[in-house]
């Protein structure tokens, strides 16, 4: 995470978080600090939202229950939204990143890292 700025969502698939497959953009890997939490995840075997239950303990257990702040990136914004929208379902109140990892990997001074652990 983000120590004393919250916790920062990577919504994308985990190869993609990791830096092994980047299908798009011009970099690999994801912002410093962000942590992997794939919005595929969050869905059940008839992709809808798994129970709130579910997702509380699911958000929690990468510290984004509510007590701190909640930012989540994807690579456009699209697939972040629904990672949004699953907080809200649960009352944690998120911001999204419009400009996700796209934006975010086009400027060459931005860090990236690679790897399973921010």
């Amino acid at each position: 995470g983000w120590p004393g700025r919250g916790v920062l969502l990577d919504a994308r698939a985990a190869v993609r978080y990791r830096g092994e497959q980047e299908p798009v953009d011009p970099r690999a890997g994801h912002i410093p600090g962000a942590l992997s939490a794939p919005t595929t995840d969050l869905l059940d075997d008839a992709a809808t939202f798994r129970s709130t239950d579910e997702l509380r303990r699911r958000f929690a257990a990468l510290g984004a229950g509510g007590s701190a702040p909640v930012g989540v990136y994807c690579g456009s914004g699209v697939t972040a939204a629904h990672e949004v929208l699953a907080l809200a379902s649960i009352g944690v109140r998120a911001t999204l990143y419009p400009g996700s990892w796209s934006q975010w990997s086009a400027d060459p001074d931005r860090e990236a890292e690679t790897g399973a652990a921010p």
